[in-house]
């Protein structure tokens, strides 16, 4: 039986992360992103953000060598950590077991790329009403690896996840804001999503040469007025919303009429409401999905037209 009594264990120092990357012959690499935080307060503090407690179950990307991982465990949680660096991947129970072994029925890691990761061939979260994700996550493919975890887990309820400073604030802009743009909008279309926090360089090993943030997200309920799947008289199908974010943004400082020309009749403006002379940057994701809904069936074959 699984003991989900909360741990007070030995966190992760900077003395312990050197000493098990030289243990397991592992340097980290620009290829996957890595930064291994060297600071136990760092990852406790992402822990108490996330609000994780012994009942949840969660999904961490890219692991590393395990600072979060024991804060995870610490709460009392069941997680799964998916880690696309074999050698990362095989020596993490070894430092569970090490550190913390009371928690290590707690810990089942996977070696994949989280963007290969389906419920089919990660069944772990299959059952559970809601669950959570918590992650340090590399820079380079963080809003990628987020829109599609949500895309294919309707199951995953909210995030805490630390990324590079300037992403954390394009996911968490508001529409009218320069930094407004793709991540924030198609973001939007799931949940809410805010800045928690700024985490300084000097916490992780190799030091970045960027500032890290804390983004939290909450997703919609299904009857949340704010979603805009539910609030339009006709659901909109994603991927059409998806096709008029990624054109109106295409073409940034062009006009809705003249971005969405191939994809947008004139009188679907009309019915969703929507001054065709705006830009995309300050269309909530409201108004996007408003927009699709009041495509014609035809829309597919507008594309063609020009």
């Amino acid at each position: 039986m699984t003991d989900n009594t909360p741990s007070t264990g030995h966190l992760l120092g900077a003395a312990d992360i050197r000493r098990i990357a030289a243990d397991a012959g592992v340097s980290p690499t620009k290829k996957f992103g890595q930064n291994f935080v060297i600071d136990p307060g760092t990852v406790r503090r992402i822990v108490r953000e996330a609000g994780v407690t012994g009942t949840d179950h969660v999904m961490e990307v890219g692991p590393g060598l395990g600072s979060l991982t024991l804060a995870i465990l610490e709460t009392g949680a069941s997680m799964t950590a998916v880690e696309i660096d074999p050698p990362l991947a095989e020596r993490l129970p070894s430092t569970v077991a090490e550190f913390m072994p009371e928690a290590a029925d707690r810990l089942r890691v996977v070696n994949r790329d989280a963007l290969t990761v389906t419920p089919q061939n990660v069944p772990d979260f299959n059952d559970d009403a809601s669950f959570t994700l918590v992650a340090n996550l590399p820079y380079n493919v963080a809003t990628p690896i987020l829109l599609t975890l949500l895309e294919r887990f309707d199951n995953l309820g909210s995030f805490l996840v630390m990324v590079q400073k300037e992403v954390a604030d394009r996911l968490a802009a508001k529409p009218g804001s320069k930094i407004y743009g793709t991540p924030s909008v198609k973001l939007a279309w799931y949940g809410t999503a805010e800045r928690v926090g700024t985490i300084g360089r000097n916490v992780f090993w190799p030091a970045p040469n960027v500032d890290s943030a804390l983004v939290k997200f909450t997703r919609y309920t299904a009857n949340d007025p704010a979603n805009p799947a539910a609030a339009a008289e006709h659901t909109p199908d994603r991927e059409q919303v998806f096709k008029l974010i990624d054109a109106a943004f295409g073409q940034r400082r062009k006009t809705l009429h003249a971005a969405l020309k191939h994809l947008v009749p004139a009188e679907a403006f009309e019915t969703a409401g929507i001054d065709p002379t705006r830009r995309g940057e300050t269309l909530t994701i409201g108004e996007f999905a408003a927009l699709a809904a009041a495509l014609p069936n035809n829309a597919e074959g507008a594309t063609e037209r020009a």
